[in-house]
C-alpha cells in the first residue's frame, strides 16, 4: 500500500516537472528503507531562510551543474521557473554569466564555486553573505549547495546519468557552461 502511494507521488512529480524519475522508481523497487531515506533529502533540499530566491537557486544550480549538465539541471531550472525566478537570470546562471545574473545571484554563484573548489576566497564571500543576509541565509546556501549534488550523484551512480544537453529556460535554451568547457577540452560530455 505504501509503495503504491509512493509510486503515485513519483508519477505526479514527473508530470509536474516533466522529469524522468525512473531511478527513483528503481530505488523504490530495491529498498523501501533506502527510498524513504532518500526522500528525506528532498525535504532538506527545500530549506531556505532569509536568502533571496535568485541567490538560493544560483547556489543550488552551481552544485547541480558540478555533477550534471542534463536532466537534473533541467529539473532545477524548471523548479526555479515555477518558483518565479526570471528566465534571463536562470539562463545567466546556467551559462555562468555572472554580470547577467544580478548581484545577489552572482554572489551566491561565486560562493558556491569557491566552496566546491575549497578556495580560500570562500571566506570573504561567506562574510559578505552573512553581512548582507545573515547566518540563516548562509545556512540555506550551504545546505542547498550540498543537497543539490546528492540527486545527480545518486542518479549517475545507479546508472541513470545522461549526457549534457541544452537546458530549456523560458522560451529559449541555454547550454550549461560546464558542457561548453567539456566540449572545448575534448572530454566526453
Amino acid at each position: 500500500m505504501l509503495k503504491w502511494i509512493a509510486r503515485r507521488r513519483l508519477a505526479a512529480f514527473e508530470r509536474a516537472f516533466g522529469y524522468d524519475a525512473s531511478y527513483m522508481h528503481e530505488m523504490l523497487d530495491i529498498s523501501w528503507k533506502g527510498f524513504i531515506g532518500y526522500s528525506r533529502v528532498a525535504g532538506l533540499a527545500a530549506y531556505r531562510e532569509e536568502v533571496p530566491l535568485e541567490a538560493w537557486y544560483a547556489a543550488k544550480l552551481a552544485g547541480t551543474l558540478a555533477e550534471d549538465c542534463g536532466p537534473c539541471t533541467q529539473l532545477g531550472v524548471t523548479m526555479a521557473e515555477q518558483d518565479g525566478v526570471k528566465p534571463s537570470i536562470l539562463q545567466a546562471i546556467v551559462q555562468g554569466d555572472e554580470p547577467a545574473m544580478g548581484e545577489d545571484a552572482a554572489l551566491a554563484w561565486r560562493f558556491a564555486h569557491a566552496t566546491l573548489a575549497h578556495d580560500p576566497n570562500a571566506d570573504a564571500l561567506r562574510e559578505q553573505i552573512v553581512a548582507r543576509w545573515g547566518e540563516r541565509a548562509l545556512l540555506s546556501l550551504a545546505i542547498g549547495l550540498a543537497m543539490s549534488r546528492v540527486f545527480p550523484t545518486v542518479k549517475y551512480a545507479m546508472g541513470h546519468g545522461k549526457a549534457c544537453s541544452r537546458i530549456r529556460v523560458g522560451q529559449g535554451e541555454a547550454r550549461p557552461a560546464i558542457a561548453a568547457a567539456k566540449a572545448a577540452s575534448h572530454y566526453p560530455a
